[in-house]
């Protein structure tokens, strides 16, 4: 196994997602193509527009919309969903920019695909600076590394939000009775901190990820997204009940808690690694922008509605994923056991992506007899290091917030503008272009600085303890 591999043959271009477990990734998640394996028109196993649309949004769909009620709280029940809305166009029109960049350099180098690593670098080899065109590669090697800080944040936020929907599961069962609707308060029975819940999991998921072959997962993968969905409508289905009145909550929110809204916000909306290679499988690409804003009207529909509804259910009491709040009857407990099911086996796709890159660094370094050791010690390393994080910031709405402002705000906001401007400011742009790019990219970065520095300060000085008591009403 070489690391020249991940360059141009079998790296697959993914940035977030909960995408379709269903296809093994032995054939690119979602069956999605790697750089240089697909011709951009003609393949016979190409997707039709609506199986490209059902693609887009289950790699947008997933952890991030269970934490946006609190995100909207952050803001206020007027800001919020208005400043959603404004997150959702920036990201949408900034995947954009980047299927724009990626087809000018496949007409212009005559290649069938670049991925967004490849674009990238790209870019910089156009920019009109030396030193960019100098250290063009290291374009690529920045989005390796968001990618990867990304891909394992997505699982130290697994690691987090199963233990607190277990551990919820678990104090609450001898008071979880048939009656969804009594609000009563629970004594919980006292059971292990949730950080040795963390551990508990630990060697189930690194058993899970020594299936180096995805395939044999299908099955499992299949359930995931079942459980999940059934468990997304049962909330929804929950959170439009007996709204209280939301006369108390308010429009605007601190400036304060904002930046911890940003950083929510823009980890739900980062699905941008996904748009090149679902563009390039598409029997007929010249649909896909078409598919990307209907299928970014419905993501943002859904982020919006659940967050709305999810704040005015349970006001100030919504915890960092919805389903904590949920009734403690058994029908909303089966949904907390189904969703965690399902992120259990979504870890395994989301930790591919990284182990990809990663891996083959430093096989490539060892003696070749020991090709499978090293191999399963790095996932044993890595799996380890997701949970020794998770376990460092056991509040999931802290890391949430915490990795969209890392890595998501550059991967989603910061890059794509930029890689405009490197692309076409050679060929002539115009001033407005320039501008409006620059003011995406700053916002970008302002996102990143403030929420990322918020969210360590609360980190390591709590302005409130976060609540643990289950509600099923604003009012209990």
């Amino acid at each position: 196994m070489s690391t020249q591999r991940l360059r141009d043959e079998d790296y697959r271009d993914y940035s977030s997602t909960d995408a379709s477990p269903e296809d093994s990734p032995s054939e690119g998640l979602n069956n999605f193509p790697s750089s240089g394996s697909y011709m951009r028109f003609g393949e016979s196993n190409s997707t039709t527009w609506f199986q490209t649309l059902i693609h887009l949004l289950k790699s947008n769909i997933g952890t991030g919309l269970l934490g946006l009620p609190l995100a909207v709280k952050n803001a206020g029940i007027l800001m919020g969903p208005l400043s959603l809305l404004v997150i959702g166009l920036v990201a949408v029109h900034c995947m954009r920019i980047l299927v724009k960049c990626a087809h000018h350099f496949c007409y212009r180098l005559n290649k069938p695909f670049v991925d967004y690593g490849d674009t990238v670098m790209y870019g910089l080899e156009a920019s009109p600076i030396s030193w960019l065109r100098n250290h063009a590669h290291w374009g690529r090697r920045m989005v390796d590394f968001f990618l990867i800080v990304t891909q394992l944040g997505f699982c130290c936020i697994y690691f987090v939000f199963l233990a607190d929907n277990f551990k919820q599961v678990i104090e609450m069962a001898n008071g979880t009775t048939n009656n969804c609707h009594n609000n009563e308060t629970v004594i919980l029975t006292p059971t292990m901190d949730s950080r040795l819940y963390m551990l508990t999991f630990l060697p189930f998921m690194v058993l899970l990820v020594f299936v180096r072959n995805l395939r044999a997962l299908s099955i499992f993968s299949l359930l995931a997204n079942i459980t999940m969905a059934v468990s997304l409508v049962m909330i929804y289905q929950f959170t439009v009940q007996n709204i209280p009145d939301p006369s108390h909550l308010p429009l605007v929110a601190s400036w304060k808690t904002y930046p911890l809204f940003f950083g929510t916000a823009i980890f739900a909306f980062e699905g941008i690694g996904m748009v090149l290679p679902l563009e390039n499988k598409m029997k007929d690409p010249k649909k896909f922008s078409l598919i990307l804003y209907v299928g970014m009207a419905i993501v943002t529909a859904l982020y919006v509605s659940l967050g709305i509804l999810g704040y005015l259910q349970f006001g100030a009491n919504i915890q960092g994923s919805i389903t904590l709040n949920l009734p403690n009857c058994w029908l909303y407990q089966s949904v907390k056991l189904l969703y965690s099911v399902g992120i259990f086996f979504t870890y395994a796709l989301q930790f591919y992506v990284p182990a990809e890159i990663i891996i083959p660094f430093f096989v490539a370094r060892g003696p070749e007899h020991c090709e499978l050791v090293i191999d399963l010690s790095v996932r044993t390393v890595l799996v380890c290091l997701t949970c020794i994080l998770a376990i460092l910031i056991p509040r999931l709405d802290l890391v949430i917030s915490l990795v969209g402002s890392v890595s998501s705000s550059a991967l989603a906001l910061i890059i794509p503008p930029l890689l405009e401007i490197t692309t076409y400011y050679s060929e002539g742009m115009s001033p407005i272009t320039i501008v409006k790019d620059a003011l995406i990219s700053i916002l970008g970065f302002v996102g990143f600085v403030v929420g990322t520095c918020l969210t360590l300060y609360e980190l390591i000085q709590p302005s409130s303890a976060p609540i643990f008591i289950n509600s099923t009403s604003a009012f209990v």
